[in-house]
């Protein structure tokens, strides 16, 4: 459960319907579909609202270029760059989506929103523990799906589900030929539950015509089992140590059943 006093995503999304409707008024020369209808309705009840958000938020690019080398300190620090911008209301988080330009951005290019402090980088000491769902989502939807699981990050929908001792990093967005993928972030992979939750909030809160068709279009990984993943050995050291402890955890777990004695043999 999300702490008291969060803003939660039915606070950001509330009311709807009737904007829906109003935005479907013919005199209105900007919408034309459904999808619009609902933008345009969205566009207007953010624009309206000046909730403040649980954590400060910003914006990374990475523009992931041909040639780009890992330098030696493991990290990609050289293309990634942060973006002046700094959500801490949603009129402010609507300011920056109104103008990031997501149908510009090139093969291969990411966009990321994460908590101020954090940065998008597996090998990152905030993150090195984590791991992420990614979404495959068609172009066509993209940039609505895009939305709606940075609102649900934004007002702590996302961090609500998450085991104890756990938390949301952010999220991604990258770009690929046919696709958008599109991630969420959190600290602890050794947390099932929160994995769990994750993927269960995503699915029940997106709009139905936005949710994925079936369990191709999305997984989940560890940063660490990426195949790029290079830790620092003082960072590896902790990455060795937690995988030593889950499997102690695991080992620990099963039950030994003992061999069914001549006595119960017969009787089964």
């Amino acid at each position: 459960m999300a702490a008291p006093g969060r803003p939660r995503l039915g606070m950001f999304t509330s009311g709807l319907s009737s904007l829906s409707q109003s935005a479907s008024d013919p005199s209105s020369p900007n919408v034309s579909s459904p999808a619009e209808q609902r933008a345009g309705a969205k566009a207007n009840m953010f624009q309206t609202m000046r909730l403040p958000t649980q954590h400060v938020w910003v914006c990374y690019f990475d523009k992931q270029a041909k040639d780009q080398k890992k330098a030696e300190d493991g990290d990609y620090h050289a293309t990634l760059e942060q973006l002046d911008t700094e959500i801490k209301s949603v009129a402010d988080f609507w300011r920056y989506e109104n103008n990031i330009p997501i149908e510009q951005i090139k093969m291969r290019e990411s966009i990321y929103l994460f908590k101020e402090g954090y940065k998008p980088i597996w090998e990152d000491r905030r993150n090195i523990l984590g791991g992420s769902w990614t979404f495959r989502v068609p172009k066509s939807s993209g940039r609505e799906f895009w939305k709606w699981i940075q609102l649900m990050a934004i007002s702590e929908t996302l961090e609500g589900v998450l085991e104890k001792g756990d938390q949301i990093c952010g999220v991604g967005l990258s770009v690929r030929f046919n696709s958008h993928l599109i991630s969420i972030w959190h600290r602890d992979a050794s947390k099932q539950k929160s994995i769990d939750g994750l993927l269960e909030v995503v699915l029940t809160s997106l709009p139905e015509e936005l949710r994925p068709k079936g369990p191709d279009n999305y997984f989940y990984k560890k940063h660490s089992e990426h195949a790029g993943f290079k830790a620092p050995p003082e960072l590896q050291a902790v990455i060795d140590s937690q995988k030593r402890a889950q499997e102690a955890a695991a080992a620990n777990a099963k039950v030994q059943v003992p061999a069914p004695t001549e006595a119960e043999a017969s009787d089964a």
